[in-house]
């Protein structure tokens, strides 16, 4: 598995300056500094934060790329743990439904908040990530099979990731259009790393379905 030159001196470092920062920060400061690089990243790309009442009722988060209103770059605010959503692309397939596996594809770019720095990417290279999600009644759990996630990070899907099946029907590989997300995530919501030292990120994520199967 390779990983660019670039996407590895952007890791060594934000490591580096995490080791730095954790040494002198409490966890409530760290926190804090986290807030103010997540409201930093909003300001700086003119996000307009939308409720989750108001994404509910049509499922749809305006955007430069796909509309309805391209004068809007939506993302809606899940309260109970931070994260921000766009769905650019919902996908033509259809929604999970309770007891299938799906197994899916996806090709992801993950981005340090602070600095905009590439953490890791598959988007250039040959394989995409390998994933499999399952759902029972209205919970939600995943695996990394195969990629750079897996490699770099465990195989463990993290939360941010499995907050977005409820909402996209990914299409399959040579069928229906994919589905897309852009997501802002605090470290609680993210990689284990990002959860150790306290650090955001933002994702964006294109997903196809391989193939599913029931519980049946």
């Amino acid at each position: 598995m390779k990983i660019s030159l670039n996407s590895a001196i952007a890791l060594i470092a934000v490591f580096t300056l995490f080791t730095a920062c954790n040494d002198d920060e409490t966890y409530a400061e760290q926190k804090e500094r986290e807030n103010k690089q997540i409201n930093s990243f909003i300001e700086k790309h003119n996000i307009d934060i939308i409720s989750m009442n108001e994404f509910l009722k049509d499922t749809i988060t305006s955007n430069p790329e796909t509309g309805p209103d391209k004068s809007r770059n939506e993302y809606v605010l899940f309260n109970d743990n931070g994260v921000y959503m766009q769905i650019v692309r919902r996908g033509q397939g259809r929604l999970m439904e309770p007891g299938e596996t799906w197994f899916m594809n996806a090709r992801y770019t993950e981005v340090y908040v602070s600095s905009g720095d590439t953490l890791t990417m598959n988007t250039l290279n040959s394989y995409p990530e390998s994933l499999y999600v399952k759902r029972t009644g209205d919970t939600y759990t995943g695996s990394f099979t195969y990629g750079i996630m897996a490699t770099r990070y465990g195989n463990a899907v993290p939360n941010s990731w499995i907050m977005i099946f409820p909402f996209i029907k990914p299409g399959f590989l040579n069928g229906d259009p994919s589905a897309k997300v852009r997501l802002i995530v605090p470290h609680s919501e993210g990689t284990q790393t990002a959860s150790s030292n306290v650090y955001p990120t933002f994702y964006e994520i294109t997903i196809s379905t391989e193939k599913w199967q029931s519980a049946d």
